[in-house]
Protein backbone atom coordinates (compact mmCIF):
# COMPACT_ATOMS: atom_id res chain seq x y z
CA UNK A 1 0.00 0.00 0.00
CA UNK A 2 2.65 2.25 0.79
CA UNK A 3 3.91 2.00 -2.34
CA UNK A 4 1.11 2.49 -4.52
CA UNK A 5 0.66 5.97 -2.40
CA UNK A 6 4.38 7.13 -3.29
CA UNK A 7 3.88 5.90 -6.74
CA UNK A 8 0.65 7.95 -7.44
CA UNK A 9 2.35 10.79 -5.29
CA UNK A 10 5.28 10.48 -8.03
CA UNK A 11 2.56 10.36 -10.80
CA UNK A 12 1.17 13.33 -9.19
CA UNK A 13 4.29 15.85 -9.32
CA UNK A 14 5.32 14.66 -12.41
CA UNK A 15 1.88 15.47 -14.09
CA UNK A 16 1.90 19.01 -12.19
CA UNK A 17 5.35 19.71 -13.73
CA UNK A 18 4.56 18.54 -16.56
CA UNK A 19 1.13 21.03 -17.10
CA UNK A 20 3.29 23.81 -16.77
CA UNK A 21 3.70 24.12 -20.01
CA UNK A 22 0.20 24.70 -21.01
CA UNK A 23 -2.29 27.27 -20.07
CA UNK A 24 -4.39 26.49 -16.85
CA UNK A 25 -6.77 23.52 -16.82
CA UNK A 26 -9.25 22.15 -14.63
CA UNK A 27 -7.20 18.91 -14.58
CA UNK A 28 -4.25 21.43 -13.52
CA UNK A 29 -6.56 22.96 -10.58
CA UNK A 30 -7.26 19.03 -9.83
CA UNK A 31 -3.52 17.53 -9.97
CA UNK A 32 -2.56 20.56 -7.53
CA UNK A 33 -5.30 20.06 -4.99
CA UNK A 34 -4.54 15.94 -5.09
CA UNK A 35 -0.48 17.37 -4.68
CA UNK A 36 -1.98 19.24 -1.85
CA UNK A 37 -3.71 16.57 -0.20
CA UNK A 38 -0.42 14.11 -0.28
CA UNK A 39 1.51 16.74 0.67
CA UNK A 40 -0.40 17.08 3.77
CA UNK A 41 -1.44 14.02 4.44
CA UNK A 42 2.65 13.17 4.24
CA UNK A 43 3.60 16.17 6.71
CA UNK A 44 0.72 17.05 8.59
CA UNK A 45 -1.30 20.38 9.10
CA UNK A 46 1.23 22.61 10.25
CA UNK A 47 3.87 22.05 7.78
CA UNK A 48 1.12 21.66 4.89
CA UNK A 49 -0.13 24.98 5.90
CA UNK A 50 3.11 27.05 6.04
CA UNK A 51 3.83 25.83 2.46
CA UNK A 52 0.52 26.55 1.15
CA UNK A 53 0.96 30.14 2.08
CA UNK A 54 4.24 30.60 0.58
CA UNK A 55 3.94 32.61 -2.44
CA UNK A 56 7.34 31.19 -4.07
CA UNK A 57 6.75 27.72 -2.83
CA UNK A 58 5.86 24.49 -4.47
CA UNK A 59 1.72 25.09 -4.50
CA UNK A 60 2.16 28.37 -6.86
CA UNK A 61 2.40 27.21 -10.20
CA UNK A 62 2.03 29.71 -12.85
CA UNK A 63 -1.66 31.75 -11.74
CA UNK A 64 -2.13 29.09 -10.21
CA UNK A 65 -2.10 28.28 -5.98
CA UNK A 66 -3.40 26.54 -3.24
CA UNK A 67 -5.14 27.82 -0.36
CA UNK A 68 -7.25 26.21 2.43
CA UNK A 69 -10.11 26.86 4.67
CA UNK A 70 -11.65 25.25 8.04
CA UNK A 71 -15.23 23.84 7.90
CA UNK A 72 -16.78 26.78 8.51
CA UNK A 73 -14.85 28.77 5.91
CA UNK A 74 -12.11 30.89 7.89
CA UNK A 75 -9.06 31.08 5.78
CA UNK A 76 -6.02 28.53 6.77
CA UNK A 77 -3.26 29.14 4.32
CA UNK A 78 -3.39 31.70 1.14
CA UNK A 79 -0.18 32.94 -0.36
CA UNK A 80 -1.59 36.67 0.16
CA UNK A 81 -0.91 36.39 4.30
CA UNK A 82 -3.57 39.08 4.91
CA UNK A 83 -6.77 36.85 3.74
CA UNK A 84 -5.89 33.88 6.41
CA UNK A 85 -7.54 34.20 9.90
CA UNK A 86 -10.29 35.60 7.94
CA UNK A 87 -14.35 34.18 7.65
CA UNK A 88 -15.25 36.03 4.25
CA UNK A 89 -18.20 33.35 3.53
CA UNK A 90 -20.66 36.94 3.66
CA UNK A 91 -18.98 38.53 0.91
CA UNK A 92 -20.59 37.86 -2.39
CA UNK A 93 -18.60 38.17 -5.75
CA UNK A 94 -19.70 41.07 -8.18
CA UNK A 95 -23.19 39.17 -9.10
CA UNK A 96 -24.06 38.82 -5.14
CA UNK A 97 -23.40 34.86 -5.23
CA UNK A 98 -21.44 33.52 -1.66
CA UNK A 99 -19.26 31.53 -3.24
CA UNK A 100 -17.25 30.56 -0.21
CA UNK A 101 -20.16 29.49 1.27
CA UNK A 102 -20.69 26.91 -2.02
CA UNK A 103 -16.75 25.95 -0.87
CA UNK A 104 -17.61 24.88 2.60
CA UNK A 105 -21.26 23.75 1.70
CA UNK A 106 -20.08 21.08 -1.36
CA UNK A 107 -16.95 20.19 0.79
CA UNK A 108 -19.47 18.99 3.57
CA UNK A 109 -21.70 17.20 1.81
CA UNK A 110 -20.03 16.22 -1.50
CA UNK A 111 -16.49 15.91 -0.15
CA UNK A 112 -15.43 17.79 -3.50
CA UNK A 113 -16.61 19.72 -7.03
CA UNK A 114 -16.33 22.40 -8.78
CA UNK A 115 -18.14 26.21 -7.96
CA UNK A 116 -18.06 28.85 -10.43
CA UNK A 117 -18.14 32.64 -9.59
CA UNK A 118 -16.78 36.57 -10.76
CA UNK A 119 -13.63 37.27 -9.19
CA UNK A 120 -11.00 40.32 -10.34
CA UNK A 121 -8.09 38.65 -12.18
CA UNK A 122 -4.68 40.57 -10.86
CA UNK A 123 -3.01 40.36 -13.79
CA UNK A 124 -5.93 42.36 -16.19
CA UNK A 125 -7.31 43.99 -13.31
CA UNK A 126 -11.26 42.79 -14.77
CA UNK A 127 -13.44 40.87 -13.36
CA UNK A 128 -13.55 37.27 -14.94
CA UNK A 129 -15.29 33.99 -14.22
CA UNK A 130 -13.17 32.39 -12.34
CA UNK A 131 -13.90 28.05 -11.18
CA UNK A 132 -12.13 26.49 -8.40
CA UNK A 133 -12.32 22.75 -7.38
CA UNK A 134 -12.41 22.24 -3.58
CA UNK A 135 -11.96 19.11 -1.34
CA UNK A 136 -12.31 17.88 2.22
CA UNK A 137 -9.59 16.22 3.75
CA UNK A 138 -9.70 15.69 7.87
CA UNK A 139 -10.87 19.34 8.77
CA UNK A 140 -10.03 20.95 5.84
CA UNK A 141 -10.97 22.65 2.76
CA UNK A 142 -8.41 22.44 -0.10
CA UNK A 143 -8.63 24.52 -3.25
CA UNK A 144 -7.20 25.61 -6.46
CA UNK A 145 -8.97 27.91 -8.99
CA UNK A 146 -8.52 28.91 -12.46
CA UNK A 147 -9.55 31.67 -14.29
CA UNK A 148 -11.91 30.84 -17.79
Amino acid sequence: MKKLVLLVFALVLTLSAYSTCFADSPDQAIGLVKKAVAFYKANGLEKALDEFSNPQGQFKVGEMYIFAYDLTGTMLAHPNPALIGHNLTDVPDADGKFFRKEFVTVANSKGSGWIDYKYQNPKTKAMERKTTYVEKVDDIIICCGIFK
